[in-house]
């Protein structure tokens, strides 16, 4: 009894350590923030098409970065939506014992591989082909950062997908195939609804990835702070600015408490989605009568 006591005091210590440290980054972000709302204004700021923090007078205006944050992960979508899902189906419906012995961790390798050696590849390889093939004057743009990202994010969509259709139980299968319906229909009539709620919810995690991205959007992605009128412009995301101009703000800065609210206004974006991710996920584990 002793040593239940002990692990359960463990486990709790260690549970309520992760909301500390969660509540302690919203604490030190929002603190840093707020000289920055108090001079320029949450609207002015998030609203702002102009991002010069360095000018005489200087502008804080981060609906540039916004709007390239979005942009690319809107591309990434694009590519490790039906990439992720695609595989995720293969493995699950198609693939045979040896083939998912051999995919199913090389898919996941890519999840382990570091960012930057992401970023080289796009410098060297993606953002010259891409140059070349479209005619542009550069290969540094949303475009070229999407498809990196969405390389990135598929291995976070492929694995919780397959998880989520491994969920969906046997006997709704057997009755559909029993009722006279093909292994096809089968799998769209049935299995993706029922896996549905599960497969929203590794979109929403890989997205989540996507837009917290720092070092391949500040590789590839061209690092212009001016709102995109094509996809093929090049873009600044909010997490490529910290990263690109922390080290050069004067700490105490109107520039370095910026940075901050950067950082606040993409903790809450990524939040939120972590939000929906569990609230879909809650809603998958109840249609399937999995409880909590």
């Amino acid at each position: 009894m002793t040593k239940e006591r002990i692990y359960r005091w463990i486990f709790s210590i260690l549970a309520f350590s992760s909301l500390f440290f969660l509540l302690g980054i919203m604490i030190t972000l929002l603190v840093q923030a707020l000289p920055m709302f108090k001079k320029v204004g949450i609207l002015e700021f998030i609203g702002g098409k102009y991002w010069y923090p360095t000018y005489d007078p200087a502008s804080f205006g981060i609906l540039p970065l916004i709007l390239g944050s979005a942009m690319v992960t809107t591309g990434a979508a694009f590519v490790c939506i039906p990439l992720g899902v695609g595989s995720a189906l293969y493995l699950h419906e198609l693939a045979g014992p040896v083939q998912r012995a051999i995919m199913k961790p090389a898919i996941e390798i890519l999840a382990g591989i570091p960012s930057i050696v992401y970023g080289f590849f796009g410098m060297v390889i993606m953002a010259p082909m891409v140059q070349r093939f479209f005619g542009i004057p550069t290969g540094f743009n949303a475009f070229t950062a999407s498809l990196i990202l969405g390389v990135m994010a598929t291995p976070t969509v492929c694995s919780i997908s397959e998880d989520a259709l491994n969920v969906v139980p046997g006997s709704f299968k057997e009755a559909s195939l029993a009722l006279g319906a093909n292994r096809w229909q089968t799998l769209v009539k049935v299995t993706i609804p029922a896996a549905g709620s599960g497969i929203s919810t590794a979109i929403i995690l890989g997205l989540s990835r996507a837009v917290g991205e720092t070092m391949t959007v500040l590789m590839v992605a061209g690092g212009a702070a001016v709102i995109p009128s094509s996809i093929f412009d090049p873009v600044r995301p909010m997490t490529a600015t910290i990263a690109a101009e922390m080290g050069e703000a004067v700490v105490g800065s109107l520039h370095f408490h910026a940075l901050f609210a950067i950082g606040l206004v993409l903790f809450v974006i990524t939040f939120i989605f972590n939000i929906i991710a569990e609230m879909v996920s809650r809603r998958f584990r109840e249609r399937l009568g999995l409880g909590r």
